[in-house]
């Protein structure tokens, strides 16, 4: 839904917002706007003011979330049941399953408020990419309030001169691939309603992250596989491309198998694998971008017996679909080859695990 959705009334609002931080909740802040600033499928955002002058963010849950999360739940695992009785080219049943952690989790925002902190020190030091403070004397498992971070939205830069459009394609390949070849964590729903951007001095400075919830932790062996596949599939190494399937949890690896997946993977790599300027979609329509792989998959795995997608697979290869759809939009002209591989600089799999253990 990102970030249009009917929003709760001002009443409900205040009876919720008493659940959360008691009767006298108002006293705590300076101001708090009646009218929420944005609304989604799990609750809303209303904007207000600290005692101290600082703009806030306030995510309030709608109400009995658990209870219409989980009915949601057993309608996809019978959706995938049937999908599975008339179409057995791919098994979604790990599929199912990791959706449904996933979403579960988004309904804790201890846990997101976590994840926002977790960001915060790993692009600290990143200026084209903003991440908000987290005020944990306002927030609660069903309410979490950040910093406010004014911007504009991203769909408002479409058609912007190139060298912004540039800078918003680096601001967006930093934001996903830092945190994920530093600690292992991917933003598992990089839509176009969870960024948005910031200027300076009337010119494009950044993108700000905005939401936290649907954040996929990895184990480090996971990432060395995803590096495994990019460097085997670059220097043409296919026992290097094998043993990258294999750390994931794919199983009946034949080559043929392989060869299918790898379709597949050299579009997900296709544009860090090419080093020149280029944008992702390289002259491809945008409506016509990797259809013409995905029906080679399926018509493949269809003749080989089909496939089981490892339950870590699922958030890695939505988020890839995702990004690459907003730098579709953005038509950015970057040398992606060389962003990554500057990102990937020290990377080692121990390294993963030692920033892991300590956040």
């Amino acid at each position: 839904l990102q970030s249009e959705a009917p929003p709760m009334g001002w009443l409900f609002v205040k009876r919720r917002m008493a659940a959360e931080l008691g009767p006298k909740w108002m006293e705590r802040f300076a101001r708090f706007e009646h009218e929420a600033a944005a609304a989604a499928s799990l609750g809303q955002v209303h904007r207000a003011v600290s005692h101290t002058g600082e703009e806030l963010a306030c995510k309030l849950q709608y109400p009995d979330m658990q209870s219409v999360v989980e009915a949601d739940l057993v309608q996809l695992k019978l959706l995938f049941a049937l999908h599975r009785r008339f179409d057995g080219v791919i098994d979604t049943t790990e599929i199912a399953q990791e959706i449904g952690e996933r979403v579960r989790e988004e309904l804790d925002y201890v846990r997101e408020a976590g994840h926002a902190r977790l960001y915060g020190a790993i692009l600290g030091d990143e200026p084209l990419v903003r991440v908000p403070k987290v005020y944990d004397d306002l927030s609660t498992r069903r309410l979490i309030t950040l910093g406010w971070l004014e911007g504009k939205k991203l769909l408002s830069y479409v058609d912007a001169d190139l060298d912004g459009r540039n800078l918003l394609g680096e601001a967006m390949f930093m934001a996903w691939w830092l945190p994920f070849s530093q600690y292992g964590v991917i933003h598992g729903d990089p839509h176009l309603g969870n960024y948005t951007v910031f200027e300076e001095d009337g010119r494009v400075g950044g993108i700000n992250l905005l939401d936290y919830g649907c954040i996929r932790v990895f184990p480090p062996d996971f990432v060395g596989g995803v590096i495994d596949l990019y460097e085997g599939l670059r220097d043409g190494q296919p026992d290097r491309v094998a043993h990258a399937y294999q750390t994931w949890g794919f199983k009946r690896l034949s080559r043929e198998m392989i060869d299918v997946l790898n379709i597949w993977a050299r579009f997900i790599y296709g544009p860090i694998l090419d080093d020149r300027v280029r944008t992702v979609a390289d002259g491809v329509k945008p409506g016509e971008y990797g259809r013409k792989e995905a029906m080679a998959v399926r018509r493949e795995l269809k003749r080989l017996g089909g496939v089981t997608v490892p339950r870590e697979f699922v958030f890695m290869d939505r988020a890839a679909i995702g990004l690459g759809a907003v730098f579709l939009h953005l038509r950015a002209e970057r040398n992606f080859y060389r962003l990554f591989n500057q990102v990937l600089e020290g990377f080692s799999v121990e390294e993963v695990a030692r920033r892991q253990k300590a956040a």
